[in-house]
């Protein structure tokens, strides 16, 4: 007979994992007795957005070359190379005019040194005459786009987690496309519109030798082009567009952004964004402050003009603030995409879906009635086939949905409509591992052996055979959460946490039951 001192820690571990399920699974029923948070439902089960955008990474080659055409300008300027002309011409290549021998072997000299990057093209000399064709190789251009893309996709799962949006599916699709699944989200063009805003913001000095009328009409001077400010009427809700006449140069980005936060204008009865840069970035603002004073610097956001303030003098500290017509919704969706980071390129919406919460509802309630008429049927046919130990079986069943509940509760897994479907294969899976046991016990019994020795010959017999099983399932269930999609991912979470709460239930909780039932009693038969 062996020792109760043997066994007293299995009670213990019992106890410990009841009561950590029920403290887990409580919010779930009622989130105001403990509070933590409840199962996750997923897209299927809850309803949400469904999005697949994708990435105009060329766009971003495109603002890298007229990054080297301003670094080029600003290098000729302050080497002192005259007689030049430097633009971007058919979107992705850099057309360099220079006249003058000296300024040509200056010239060549700086491409050599700087801008050993850029590939010649194309070349043509006449005379003092030199005409180069400039573009970036393959490679470098297959790096910057797989890098604009890497770069999006980071940055939409920043401002989707700073929204508030539980366990949400964002992930790579081919080379250029995003998946995104929200579930539980209503406001979705609000949604929409936080996704897929670039947030590129700059700052950049108003050009006043102009006037944006005359501009429009005549055309913009050589490095400066027409931007709009765009005003909402608060009664009317309709639009007004005010031009500004802007330096293509940019001073400052946003890429120094290390905080933005919404404020309120208690005078102005309006809302408006702080910023703040960092060390760098507080520097050059500074700098530029102070070099540009009673002139004005526009802040633009996405080629939009949302103020353009004169500066009075030299702004220290490395903060500033942009104004607009903004509700507190507007400003604070603002805050959350500059605290996120702007998209190194646009993104369009390729596919759009919306999931209704009335279908999810009803996938539940179907799933839940396909769990309880299971569940029952397997729970008769138990207490029938093996009488007592059948009950027992049933009891283990019911502590194993249990456990699964509380599971996705303590991991903040998502219940997707295929993990509910891995619940009521785990249902079956879960009384398997005792018709195994309670089948070797049986055989023990027959031979002739004592309840006891029959018990202990049983379990060891079977637990090898169990965990075999188990674990072969519990491998192929990781191989489907590494690879799979979203609700895949699902059910093989659900599917997991099934596999290793069935084994708990049939060689812990099982044993225990048998071992309490038998220890300090001359048993002679057991109902199985």
């Amino acid at each position: 007979m062996r020792p109760l001192k043997n066994i007293a820690w299995k009670p213990v571990l019992i106890a410990a994992v009841f009561l950590a399920a029920i403290i887990y699974i409580l919010p779930t029923f009622n989130s105001s007795l403990w509070p933590y948070k409840k199962i996750n439902l997923g897209l299927d089960l809850q309803g949400g957005m469904h999005l697949v955008l994708e990435v105009e990474s060329e766009k971003t080659v495109e603002s890298t070359l007229e990054r080297i055409v301003q670094d080029l300008r600003e290098r000729t300027r302050r080497e002192g190379i005259q007689q030049i002309q430097v633009e971007r011409i058919d979107g992705d290549r850099i057309q360099v005019n220079v006249s003058g021998a000296a300024n040509i072997k200056s010239f060549q000299e700086l491409m050599d040194a700087e801008f050993r990057d850029l590939r010649e093209q194309d070349r043509s000399q006449t005379g003092d005459a030199l005409v180069l064709a400039l573009d970036l190789p393959e490679q470098e251009v297959d790096r910057i786009q797989e890098l604009a893309v890497a770069q999006a996709l980071e940055t939409i799962r920043n401002r989707i987690d700073q929204f508030g949006v539980a366990e949400p599916d964002i992930r790579r699709q081919g080379d250029r496309r995003i998946l995104i699944q929200l579930p539980g989200i209503s406001d979705t063009e609000r949604a929409k519109e936080l996704i897929g805003r670039t947030a590129q913001l700059e700052f950049k000095l108003v050009d006043d030798q102009m006037s944006p009328e005359t501009a429009l009409k005549n055309g913009a001077p050589p490095g400066s082009e027409v931007l709009y400010q765009i005003n909402v009427d608060g009664n009317t809700k309709r639009e007004f567009k005010t031009p500004f006449l802007i330096k293509k140069r940019t001073v400052l980005t946003g890429e120094y952004l290390t905080d933005a936060r919404v404020r309120y204008d208690q005078d102005k009865r309006s809302y408006y964004v702080a910023i703040d840069f960092d060390r760098k970035g507080g520097r050059i603002f500074e700098r530029v402050t102070g070099d540009n004073i009673h002139k004005r610097l526009a802040i633009v956001l996405d080629r939009k003009v949302h103020s353009a303030p004169e500066i009075q003098d030299r702004i220290s500290g490395g903060s500033a603030v942009i104004t607009g017509s903004f509700s507190a919704e507007e400003a604070e969706d603002l805050a959350i995409v500059l605290r996120a980071g702007a998209l190194p390129a646009p993104v369009k919406v390729l596919e759009e879906r919306t999931v209704g919460p009335s279908l999810g509802k009803d996938s539940i309630n179907k799933g839940l009635m396909s769990m309880i008429v299971g569940g029952l049927l397997v729970i008769i046919f138990m207490a029938i086939y093996y009488k007592v130990s059948g009950l027992l079986a049933d009891l283990a069943l019911l502590l194993n949905i249990l456990l699964m509940g509380a599971g996705l509760a303590a991991f903040q897994a998502t219940l997707t409509l295929p993990g509910i479907a891995a619940f009521i294969l785990t249902i079956g899976m879960a009384v398997d591992a005792n018709v195994i046991i309670f089948e070797r016990i049986r055989e023990e019994l027959i031979i002739g052996k004592p309840p006891r020795a029959a018990v202990d010959a049983g379990y060891d017999r079977a637990t090898l055979t169990i965990l075999d099983a188990n674990v072969t399932t519990l491998i192929a269930a990781l191989v489907l959460f590494q690879f799979g999609t979203g609700p895949v991912k699902g059910f093989a979470v659900t599917l997991s946490l099934g596999v290793i709460a069935s084994m708990f239930t049939a060689l812990v909780f099982t044993r225990v039951i048998f071992d309490a039932f038998l220890s300090g009693r001359k048993v002679k038969q057991i109902s199985i």
